[in-house]
């Protein structure tokens, strides 16, 4: 049996419009500052007349009202507002979830990670590599990857999602280098997928769960940046092999999956110590990491 539901993102909209409103000075617009301003950034009328809508039309959007607004429309408030090309999905994406649909009744099932796949990782020799799904569920792994991400994977508050282990495990300070900058990019990527699927409940109640217990984590979902495309270079300060300073790439699968590589710069020391973590996945820990590793970082 199915039934037609829409995505209740009201919220999110008028919260996202806002926040990019407000970081806009009218200076930037080509818009005389005034002498009035009460807050920050633009006002309302002023977004209209650059999108060229009514205000009292803007207003509705801006009180979440998206169903049904037109990709040109949309475009033209995207352009006012200065939207990257991320932010710009995203709006779209809060316009496409807000439109009724035809769905299957019931929650959306944990994502499956198909054979294939699995197969991919466990070739995948000399970078470490994780399949995971929108919520940063960890839904697999390869003998490195397990290796390198030992601390997530290990941790009982975590419960193997990396968005939890980011907010409410005290290790992930030290375990990531710059964690300020990798806990940006998971809020960013989470308010992404919440953008695309306002009906997941399983995301909603994670969202409200760091939420709750994480101020650093309800101080980034409130400033409503979005991250569609995920690559760079991260710093680990693994337990045994040191700080391992790797490049990494996220490749969706489909729909639901995502594939993260982290792979060193040939003949790097950040090498050696990927070759001293895949020398002992699935034996024995040893008691010490390469010499070189060791505070080379």
């Amino acid at each position: 049996m199915v039934v037609v539901e829409s995505g209740d993102n009201r919220a999110d909209v008028r919260d996202f419009l806002a926040a990019r409103r407000a970081r806009l000075g009218p200076a930037e617009v080509g818009l005389p500052a005034g002498s009035r301003r009460r807050v920050p950034g633009l006002r309302r009328e002023e977004v209209a007349v650059l999108a060229g809508v009514s205000t009292e039309w803007y207003t509705r959007l801006e009180k979440g009202h998206i169903a049904g607004v037109s990709e040109e429309v949309l475009d033209a408030v995207a352009r006012a507002l200065r939207l990257g090309d991320d932010e710009r999905t995203y709006l779209f994406d809060l316009a496409r979830a807000a439109r009724p649909v035809r769905r299957p009744r019931g929650t959306r099932a944990v994502a499956e990670v198909p054979a294939q796949v699995r197969w991919l990782l466990d070739a995948m020799t000399m970078c470490a590599a994780l399949v995971t799904d929108g919520r940063w569920n960890v839904l697999a792994a390869n003998a490195l990857g397990r290796a390198l991400y030992s601390p997530v994977l290990e941790s009982t508050v975590a419960r193997n999602n990396v968005a939890r282990y980011h907010f409410l495990d005290p290790g992930a300070h030290h375990f990531y280098a710059d964690w300020a900058g990798a806990a940006a990019i998971v809020v960013a990527l989470l308010r992404a997928e919440a953008g695309r699927r306002p009906e997941d409940r399983g995301l909603r109640g994670l969202v409200g769960e760091l939420s709750t217990v994480s101020p650093a984590f309800r101080t980034r979902w409130a400033a409503h940046d979005v991250l569609l495309h995920n690559r760079g270079a991260k710093t680990f300060r693994h337990p045994d092999a040191g700080a391992v300073a790797l490049a990494y790439c996220s490749m969706p699968l489909d729909d639901a999956l995502t594939l993260t590589t982290y792979t060193a710069e040939p003949g790097s020391t950040a090498e050696q110590q990927l070759r001293f973590l895949a020398s002992w996945t699935g034996t024995v820990r040893p008691d010490r990491p390469p010499a070189e590793s060791a505070g080379s970082r």
